[in-house]
């Protein structure tokens, strides 16, 4: 299982909406380098006192190299988001894949709020684009397709262990399930981390095996 608290390697998929798509090495170091640069700025200042000319300062490039990656601030943000739920995904895939029981069931969905948990606090940029996804309509369909993703691969894992289950019914319980964690731990990171570390404990507590709910 991918550890789902260290800080986010390059990935390749995130390059979707680039202006440019980097083949040459020396093409994908001036993209990472892009994105660490954007990441730390995010983390320091927030995702609206993000500016391209600073980027390509700090960065070490033109900006005219910057607009052939990226066309404006909204890529920037779209591949990071799309970069770090790409993680979360794997993370969520390993451990659910681990289920092969009932009993498993709500060991694992504890381990999914945790992992989830672990990457903001271990990744404070994170919180700020995700914000940077729901205030901007042109990227709200990025954390809507996610949402899907994590249902999906629930719902897998549902129909494992009930084959017999209608998928409709599954569906929805995964779905509600995923938005009920994913809420939890953006809830958490709020607040301080005393009080967060405290949500955290508490919706795990309360958190249902969502087999629990379907009916007969």
């Amino acid at each position: 299982m991918m550890k789902p608290y260290e800080r986010v390697s390059r990935n390749e998929n995130a390059t979707a909406q680039l202006g440019r798509v980097p083949i040459q090495h020396r093409s994908r170091e001036r993209l990472e380098r892009i994105q660490s640069v954007a990441i730390r700025l995010i983390a320091e200042r927030g995702s609206e006192s993000l500016r391209m000319s600073e980027i390509a300062e700090l960065a070490g490039i033109s900006i005219g190299s910057l607009y052939q990656y990226f066309p404006d601030k909204s890529a920037i943000i779209r591949t990071l988001a799309e970069r770090y739920n790409a993680q979360g995904r794997a993370c969520v895939q390993a451990t659910l894949d681990t289920i092969t029981h009932e009993d498993q069931l709500e060991t694992a969905l504890h381990r999914v709020v945790d992992d989830f948990y672990a990457m903001y606090l271990i990744e404070p940029a994170m919180r700020d684009i995700w914000r940077a996804t729901q205030a901007d309509k042109s990227l709200q369909e990025i954390d809507a397709t996610d949402a899907e993703a994590h249902a999906s691969m629930l719902c897998n894992a549902l129909t494992r262990l009930r084959p017999k289950a209608a998928r409709g019914p599954l569906w929805t319980l995964a779905m509600l399930t995923m938005q009920l964690v994913a809420t939890t731990v953006r809830l958490a990171i709020t607040f301080e981390r005393q009080q967060g570390d405290t949500i955290i404990t508490v919706s795990k507590r309360i958190l249902p095996n969502p087999l629990y709910l379907l009916e007969p």
